[in-house]
């Protein structure tokens, strides 16, 4: 593999090129199936509520037990998240276990933690079902921003497959909800607690582990819950713990005329077989990187990656999916190191975690056409665009409201109670957001028109 570098590359050929057109992989069929929606990437269709508040375009308002900031997924008439009932551990076995956090984050620790399935009617907002699917005693702390039920699950055909990290997985029927396999065998230290969703492929359920003191990805049977395949993260690391954990989703794409698993963890861009867990190639980012959460994007023959915590930067990366892959452009200033980019046209857009600055960059060459400070203090979930529409999630409860363009267009700002931490769903036209203590559904009457 050639060294990574900051000057564009050029394929040598054009039939090359031609066959880096990338596809999303399109097994799951659900309405909204996993973590930002049908492609992974934030796209929505149908038609998007533009206004709302606490007493405005509220077609429902659920209160959800528990805590967690996984998102929803939907399918059919049926809305699926998962949440997570906390036991408080004993004070002095807190303080004895505490000793062991090297990393001097802000922590959460339970003497169990039992974690459950949501399931509610898309139409009236109804609980209709909380199923157990694993329990845990004296788990792993996590940092107080986080939760235990932080990962998104993903449905598909009527199976809900729910990943919690090392605390477990579990895949649930949806229809006679029985839990039909569980797998609590696999083990990583994840310092703040687990953040990486997973994706489906053909047969596997694939997942990231990426802790303080393993990193490994790994495909579960998506029928029986055993271990496919399991491959270590083989690139050289800092030699400190704390660097080497991470909290990516991969994406699948096809690439080098077959689809590969991109996979973004601490200091590098890996890319799998999703068949057999082979690496196919990596890259470095050529600067540290880790407690990677933003997931890649693909468009335009590029790979878009945050490269995470310390030194964040947005890197397009060309690869031929056979080994020579090189960065096309970097950018530097105010790259999140949470929330995951956007990709609309040859516009990507992303949004600081701190203070609300908002970046455009043309795609293609990395060049800034705006960059905007549009308001909110803190931001953890995702963008998502439909509608000609481009929403923005604030902790404090705002969502921006902007059009997309050459240059920064604010259409709303509307606010609701709580924080939000987890990405919106959509379906048909409605959006779906989680709160701390409530799942939403937003959607405008028939013929209403947007407030200006």
């Amino acid at each position: 593999m050639k060294k990574p570098s900051r000057t564009s590359f050029r394929f040598p050929l054009h039939a090359v090129a031609a066959a880096l057109l990338w596809l999303i992989q399109g097994s799951v069929q659900a309405d909204w199936p996993q973590w930002r929606g049908p492609t992974g990437q934030g796209h929505a269709q149908g038609k998007l509520p533009t206004t709302w508040s606490e007493d405005k375009n509220i077609a429902w308002k659920t209160p959800i037990p528990g805590r967690g900031w996984s998102s929803p997924v939907i399918e059919g008439n049926r809305i699926w998240l998962t949440t997570a009932f906390e036991t408080p551990a004993d004070p002095d076995d807190a303080k004895e276990r505490l000793k062991k956090n090297t990393g001097g984050q802000p922590l959460t620790l339970l003497a169990k933690v039992e974690l459950h399935a949501i399931g509610l009617d898309r139409d009236s907002g109804e609980l209709l079902h909380q199923i157990p699917l694993l329990e845990v005693e004296k788990p792993q702390w996590i940092h107080r921003q986080n939760s235990y039920a932080s990962p998104t699950p993903i449905i598909e055909d009527g199976k809900l497959y729910a990943h919690f990290g090392a605390y477990g997985t579990a895949c649930l029927d949806t229809e006679s909800t029985k839990v039909l396999w569980t797998n609590q065998k696999l083990h990583v230290m994840h310092e703040n607690g687990p953040g990486s969703c997973p994706v489906l492929w053909k047969d596997h359920l694939i997942a990231h582990m990426d802790g303080s003191d393993a990193q490994f990805v790994v495909a579960f049977e998506k029928a029986t819950g055993k271990i496919a395949w399991k491959t270590a993260r083989s690139g050289e690391m800092n030699k400190n713990p704390q660097l080497k954990k991470a909290y990516g989703t991969p994406l699948i794409a096809e690439l080098g005329g077959g689809d590969q698993l991109l996979s973004n963890a601490a200091d590098w861009l890996y890319a799998y077989d999703p068949a057999t867990g082979d690496e196919l190639w990596k890259m470095p980012y050529g600067r540290l990187g880790f407690s990677n959460v933003p997931r890649p994007l693909v468009g335009h023959g590029l790979i878009f990656i945050a490269t995470g915590f310390m030194k964040s930067e947005m890197y397009a990366i060309r690869a031929d999916g056979r080994g020579e892959a090189e960065i096309a452009w970097s950018y530097r200033r105010n790259v999140p190191t949470a929330p995951s980019p956007i990709l609309i046209g040859e516009h990507l857009y992303f949004v600081s975690d701190q203070g609300g600055l908002i970046t455009c960059l043309n795609a293609k060459s990395g060049k800034l056409v705006w960059k905007e400070r549009a308001g909110g203090a803190a931001y953890w979930a995702s963008p998502l665009y439909g509608d000609g529409k481009l929403y923005f999630h604030a902790e404090e409860g705002l969502t921006l409201v902007l059009k997309p363009g050459d240059r920064f267009e604010k259409i709303a700002e509307n606010r609701l109670d709580g924080r939000i931490m987890g990405s919106a769903a959509a379906d048909d036209d409605s959006l779906f957001i989680r709160t701390e203590e409530a799942l939403y559904r937003i959607t405008e009457p028939a013929g209403a028109k947007e407030d200006s």
